[in-house]
Order: C-alpha cells, then structure tokens, then sequence
C-alpha cells in the first residue's frame, strides 16, 4: 500500500460507505482494510485517532462499535469528491483573481492555514504574500477574507493586458512541468487497468483496492491543478488525458467493487450517482 491508512479510510467513506449511511461497523471495517494488508491492530488504532481528530463520532451496537462520519467530514467529503469527478476547464477570460495579505510575524499558524485554504480554491503563490488564481475565485477568496481576521487581505482582479505574459505568470505560480511529470506517472500506472472486460471479471477485493488507490492518486492530483483555462496550459499538457483514463477505469472497476463492498457490509450498500459524487 503506497497510501496511508488515513487516506485509504476517507476514500473507502467517499467511494462507498457514505453511500451506506455514512457508518460502517468495526469488524466491517477491519475486513475492508485488509484487503489492503492493515492488520487489526493498526485498523483500530488509526480509527481511535480518528476519532479523537473528529471525523467520527461511535455508536454501541451489542459488543460491536459503529464508527459514524462526523458531518464536518461528510460535508469535506462532498467537497472533495467535487473536486476529484468535475473538472471544468473555462475559457480563459483575459484576468486572474488576485489576493494580497499581510499576517503578523506571530501569527505563524493563521498564514499556514491561510495559505492551504488559497491552495485548496486553487490559487497558486506569486510571492511571499501574493496568490494569483486563473479561475474566477473572487467571492470564495472573499468569504475566506471575511473568516481570518487575524489577517488583512485585499481581493483583487489583475490583468496583465498580454496572453504571453499570462502564460508566463501561470508558470511563476504553479510548478507545471512537475504536475506535468505527475500526470505522465499516472497515466502510466493506469493505463493497463483500462480494460472494461478484464475489470468486470476482477475479484471484488482487488477491484475495490486498486480502485481506491486511484482515487487517491487522482485526489493527489485535482488539488495540485489549478484548472487552467485551455489559452494558459503548457503544449501537450496531460491533465485532461489523465482525467479522462481515471473516469474510465473508475467506472469499469465499480461493479465489482461495489459488490464486494455490498457483501461486507450485509447488504447496505447503495450503488454510486453515474458522476461518483
């Protein structure tokens, strides 16, 4: 397993077990994650800590503990598989939301949060204290403005007045040739699994792993790509190919998958939208 237990767990409650009333018993769970080679031990001990992060809350039925997504975690969940399955590249409009902000010096942990939160809206760093993104992020970055008062944020439109020079701004902001290489490793993992016949007749367990594992790696790489209109990508960029072989393969594997899970949990199971949101 080349993903830690905690990513593996949050993309079995989106793939699957959110669908079935976003709970999941701990025997059931110990037999889900040992089709990824987790002993039992490991398995209870990251859903304690878990727990005490919030993104469950426990249940007693008989002798066994239900684990429950808090609804802080079903609502990041919802977020995120948004973010994973849509993929809408706008024609690029000519300007760049822009946000500038300052943070005092003691206030490390307030520009930390604050710059994962840029990173999630899908802004890329100019300069220390500069965030550009090439999707109209105006009201998001606002709202977010509006939630971190220890800060002072201004939200901005920019524009450079020259597609060149917009270019070469995308590739201050972002490292694409990097994101680029990624989707090139990707495609390279899963481009033998597009098989529609073979992942049919997969076995449930291994279609379930090896389908959760590329929802992870596609997770990896929809909150690195900052969805650049088609004028600002690099030539031969691969995001779009990579995106593509993920929905096609994500799909050949569900029926099996999506079985076997079904069989784990004793019949709970409500089958995934044709989106996968």
């Amino acid at each position: 397993m080349n993903q830690k237990p905690r990513a593996v767990i949050l993309n079995l409650f989106g793939d699957y077990l959110r669908y079935a009333q976003g709970e999941a018993r701990l025997g059931e769970l110990v037999t889900l994650l040992g089709a990824f080679g987790m002993e039992p031990a490991a398995v209870r001990v990251t859903l304690s800590r878990l727990r005490k992060e919030g993104w469950f809350t426990t249940r007693r039925e008989g002798r066994e503990t239900v684990y429950v997504l808090s609804p802080r975690m079903m609502q990041i969940l919802v977020e995120g598989r948004k973010r994973i399955f849509q993929r809408a590249e706008e024609p690029w409009a000519g300007r760049w939301t822009m946000v500038i902000y300052q943070v005092p010096e003691a206030n490390r942990a307030v520009r930390e949060t604050l710059r994962r939160e840029l990173a999630w809206l899908g802004f890329g760093q100019l300069s220390p204290s500069t965030w550009m993104a090439a999707q109209p992020r105006f009201d998001e970055a606002k709202a977010l403005a509006a939630e971190t008062g220890e800060a002072s944020i201004d939200v901005l439109w920019a524009s450079s007045g020259s597609l060149a020079e917009d270019r070469r701004l995308a590739a201050r902001c972002w490292d694409l040739a990097a994101l680029d290489a990624d989707y090139r490793a990707f495609i390279q993992r899963y481009s033998p699994l597009d098989d529609a016949p073979a992942n049919a007749a997969r076995p449930g367990h291994e279609a379930m792993v090896e389908r959760t594992m590329l929802v992870g790696d596609a997770r990896g790489l929809a909150f690195s790509d900052p969805l650049l209109p088609l004028e600002l990508q690099p030539d031969g960029w691969l995001g779009r190919d990579a995106y593509e072989l993920f929905r096609r393969v994500h799909a050949q594997l569900a029926g099996p998958a999506n079985a076997y899970v079904d069989e784990v949990i004793g019949g709970r199971f409500a089958a995934t939208p044709p989106l996968g949101v």
